[in-house]
């Protein structure tokens, strides 16, 4: 366990590189909005793409990171896992909600409608509400290692979801097309979009991990002081 200086220090840093990136993530959309070419067929509304798809890619590293990490508290038993699983967890339902509002934006300007019930709009909806339910049963259990297990439990069954939200695009007939850069033929994008869009995933794979980082440390601070509380009563 970290000191309070330490735990300070670490949130101050992982603020500093969060407001980096905020500033990458403006940088990112000027780039999208004026310097990327306008696709073709879906015309303007195609941009949200360099939005919704890092989104999508950061909600489900999120959440396959809670499980690893859940699997690690059940071996283990060190708090911390379990600290940085509900960690990584917050911060992916928080990309989860960019996802699930820039998507039907997105379909409704190409597709023509805001939502249909296919498998993969379902069961990424289906995946958001697991970790919805996860935050709240950590805000319901008092006790620490319960809380910790019963937790485990659902960050574990949550990242079993994950590549099959991946797979629905070659399992079922769904409106969502099948991936454009992670493909064995490679990416077909061409190369000013590819660079917004590679440009895109770096800037909000290090937000999470600065976002990550900040709860963390936040949430040790929090443990320092009930463990203080504790042992002045």
């Amino acid at each position: 366990m970290m000191t309070r200086a330490e735990a300070l220090r670490l949130a101050s840093r992982a603020t500093v590189v969060v407001a980096i990136c905020v500033v990458g993530v403006a940088a990112i959309f000027v780039r999208a909005l004026v310097f990327t070419p306008i696709e073709r067929a879906q015309g303007p509304a195609q941009k949200i793409f360099y939005v919704h798809v890092p989104s999508a890619w950061v909600a489900l590293m999120a959440f396959s990171i809670t499980g690893l990490l859940s699997i690690g508290y059940l071996w283990l038993k060190d708090r911390r896992l379990d600290t940085a699983a509900a960690a990584s967890a917050e911060v992916g339902v928080v990309f989860s909600v960019i996802l699930l509002i820039t998507g039907p934006i997105w379909g409704k300007a190409v597709w023509g409608t805001w939502w249909q019930w296919e498998a993969r709009l379902t069961s990424t909806l289906f995946l958001f509400l697991l970790f919805v339910g996860y935050l709240l049963l950590r805000g319901t259990i008092i006790d620490h290692d319960m809380r910790a297990r019963f937790s485990a439990v659902i960050g574990i069954l949550g990242m079993v979801l994950v590549p099959f939200i991946h797979m629905t695009v070659y399992l079922f007939r769904t409106i969502h097309p099948q991936p454009v850069v992670l493909k064995p033929s490679g990416p077909t994008l061409p190369g000013s979009m590819l660079i917004t869009l590679l440009s895109s995933f770096g800037v909000f794979t290090v937000l999470y991990l600065a976002m990550v980082t900040a709860r963390y440390a936040l949430a040790t601070l929090e443990d320092l002081k009930e463990r203080e509380l504790h042992h002045v009563a």
